[in-house]
Order: structure tokens, then C-alpha cells, then sequence
């Protein structure tokens, strides 16, 4: 796709260093700056939601603290105190210039949820699709620290594939993807285009020296995984840099563009199971089942389960591992843990004799995502 000519749908992540003062206060000229540099894109056709950070840095100095909280509970009253001033600060620049900002708060577990899933993307496609901004935090006001994205740039990766974005924009205090730590290294090459996240630049991920906000080069190298395996082409780059969100939709921007070439696209669905589904529980495949799934791309039928761990319903997604305890990705089982147990290692004539059935297959291939696709580890 060229994003040049084309009318396109745009996230962009904003971190908490991109939009605060020096003493933690939201700064209305950085603010203002970006805002007018999304206005440019608006005025040109194109659908932007925005992932923000600074909730808790805005509200913490107003909840009496001298420095970012550190307790759970603190942070928490911080982001509600913050979540307010902020969207206000949007809300009056975006109404300026005659459009309108909306506010979303999702937590993990309504990304877990198949149809809290389905629901948020009806709703921000209807925001979208009217001309509305939609701004999109973590709920960081009631969100359990067990159940948290753990940054925005994970969660801007995660909303990107949820609304099926054209490119996701992710702004730090950085240029974009070096070589080695560029505040460390003099050295440091930015790598301005990129088509594969490896091992090498993997190691490579230094954490860049913000006090304000929760997520690093790792995260965000983590979150451009996602992206990239939902088939999403991101960029990284420089909050303060002048026009740089206006120029990274036109591909003018200095950076690092990030281009999934070679890389499938998965589904909505195979999205949803691979990237925020979370395992209910674990199915131990045999060897051949093993070979079956991985090798020829075949369901995984009852026969060939070894073994079932944990308690979940059926349309729960599940690891599916090897005998050697390898992992071979997530799929939706089509049973309970409770009849899976019952029935495994039986074949469908047998089967039938003892419950009553309705599909053959335990996991089916096209509910099935492998484990080279999950981009990030478990539980990220």
C-alpha cells in the first residue's frame, strides 16, 4: 500500500516523556505540537486513534507526590486524577480546530474476552469511520497489576491489529531503532528501514534513560513484533522532532520504519488468539499429532491428545505442546477440559459411544496459530 497517496487508518502512541514538562506536568506546547501535526493528517481524509500515556505523570504532582509513584494504589489515584486533565488538554486542542476526541479505558481482560474484543472494535470502527478521534489508555485507575498490558506501546501494537490499522506511529524520546545505545554508544547507527525483528536487534534493545514513563526500547521492539505479524508497517521516532507525525505517514520522516515483507497476515480472529487471548489451560499432543500439526498443517483430533492440564469450557484457547514440552502454539478446543479428558486418545467411532458430538476435531486448524507467529512471549 502507499501511504502517500491512499486514505489510510493511523495509531499512534504517544509516551508520557513525549507530553510532559520537566516537573511531570502535562506541557500544553508539546501537547498543542502534536495535536496540530495529527490535525494536517485529518484534514487530508485519513481515520488517527491515539494510544496516550500520561495519565499518571499528569495527575501525580496533584495528588501531593513529589516523585512518579511507585505503589499500585498511588499510581492509581495519580491516573485518575490525570485521565482527566489529559483528555481535556486533547479535547480543547482537537475542538480548536473542529474536530472531536473521544475517550477509551480497556484493561487486558477486554482484550481477552472474545466479545468484549469484538465490541471495542465495532465501537472504535463507528468512531473512526465519523470523523471522531478516538483516544485510547489502559484503564490504569482499576487494572490489577496480573492483568496490565505493562506499557502503552505494547497496547498501541495490540489496538493497531484490533481496528486493522495501515500503520502504527510510535513517539518516545528517541530517534528510532540504533545499532547499540546511542547514549551509551557514539558510534550508534539509526537503522532507518527495517523488515525483520532479530536476534541481533533484539540484544541490541537498550532502555532509554526516561524517568516518565513504564516502556523501553524492548517494549517497543516487543510491540513492532505484534504489529508486524498482524502485517502492520510501524515506525519509530522522535516526539520532539518537528512534523514527524505528518512525515512518518509520508514515509519523509527520520526514523525507523519497520515493514512486515514476507511475513502472512493473520486474520482477525488468529490476531485475537495469538496476540491477547491468553492459554486457559495446556493439551500434550502425541508425537504424530505433533507431526500432523506441524508438519501438515492438520487439526488436532481427540486421538492424538495425550494429556490435559488445567479447567476451561469449550471455545477456550489452549497451548498446545509436545511430548518434550516444546511449544507448538494456541488454538480454541472445541471441548471442555472435562470431555477432552474423557475422550483422549479415542477415536471418533468410540467417541461417539460416550457423549454426543458435534465436531470431530479437538483444536481445528483454522482456530490454531503457531508458536513462531505469537510474535512475543506468553503472557506479554
Amino acid at each position: 500500500m502507499n501511504l502517500n497517496d491512499e486514505k489510510k487508518r493511523i495509531v499512534i502512541k504517544i509516551g508520557s516523556s513525549s507530553l510532559t514538562s520537566r516537573l511531570g506536568d502535562i506541557s500544553r506546547r508539546k501537547l498543542e505540537r502534536l495535536v496540530d501535526d495529527i490535525v494536517m493528517l485529518k484534514d487530508e481524509g485519513h481515520e488517527v486513534l491515539l494510544v496516550s500515556s500520561g495519565a499518571v505523570a499528569a495527575g501525580y504532582r496533584r495528588l501531593g507526590c513529589l516523585e512518579r509513584p511507585t505503589s499500585l494504589s498511588e499510581k492509581q489515584a495519580a491516573a485518575s486524577i490525570g485521565q482527566g486533565l489529559l483528555m481535556e488538554a486533547y479535547s480543547e486542542r482537537f475542538i480548536s480546530h473542529g474536530y472531536t476526541a473521544s475517550q477509551i479505558l480497556i484493561t487486558r481482560s477486554d482484550f481477552s474476552d472474545r466479545k468484549r474484543y469484538n465490541n471495542a472494535r465495532n465501537t472504535i470502527n463507528v468512531l473512526l469511520e465519523r470523523g471522531i478521534v478516538p483516544i485510547v489508555n489502559e484503564n490504569d485507575t482499576v487494572t490489577v497489576e496480573r492483568l496490565k498490558f505493562g506499557d502503552n506501546d505494547t497496547l498501541s501494537a495490540k489496538v493497531a491489529a484490533l481496528v486493522s490499522a495501515d500503520q502504527l506511529i510510535i513517539l518516545s524520546d528517541i530517534d528510532g531503532l540504533y545499532s547499540d545505545d546511542p547514549r551509551k554508544n557514539p558510534d550508534a547507527k539509526l537503522l532507518e528501514h527495517v523488515t525483520e525483528i532479530t536476534p541481533e536487534i533484539e540484544d541490541s534493545a537498550g532502555e532509554p534513560g526516561s524517568s516518565v514513563g513504564t516502556g523501553g526500547m524492548r517494549s517497543k521492539i516487543d510491540a513492532v513484533k505484534i504489529a508486524m505479524a498482524s502485517g502492520t508497517p510501524s515506525f519509530l521516532g522522535n516526539a520532539t522532532t518537528k512534523g514527524i507525525i505528518y512525515n512518518a505517514v509520508h514515509q519523509t520522516a527520520t526514523g525507523t520504519y519497520f515493514t512486515p515483507e514476507g511475513q502472512a497476515e493473520l486474520d482477525n480472529k488468529k490476531q485475537w488468539i495469538a496476540f491477547n487471548s491468553g492459554p486457559e489451560g495446556e493439551v500434550i499432543v502425541t508425537d504424530k499429532a505433533s507431526s500432523e500439526i506441524s508438519e501438515h498443517e492438520r487439526s488436532l483430533q481427540p486421538v492424538g491428545v495425550h494429556y490435559v492440564h488445567g479447567h476451561f469450557k469449550p471455545g477456550a484457547v489452549v497451548k498446545l505442546t509436545d511430548m518434550d514440552g516444546e511449544e507448538i502454539g494456541l488454538g480454541v478446543t472445541n471441548y471442555s477440559s472435562k470431555h477432552l479428558k474423557m475422550i483422549k486418545g479415542l477415536s471418533t467411532e468410540e467417541i461417539s459411544e460416550l457423549i454426543d458430538i458435534s465436531v470431530k476435531e479437538a483444536v481445528h486448524i483454522n482456530d490454531f496459530v503457531y508458536h513462531d507467529q505469537l510474535a512475543i512471549p506468553l503472557g506479554s
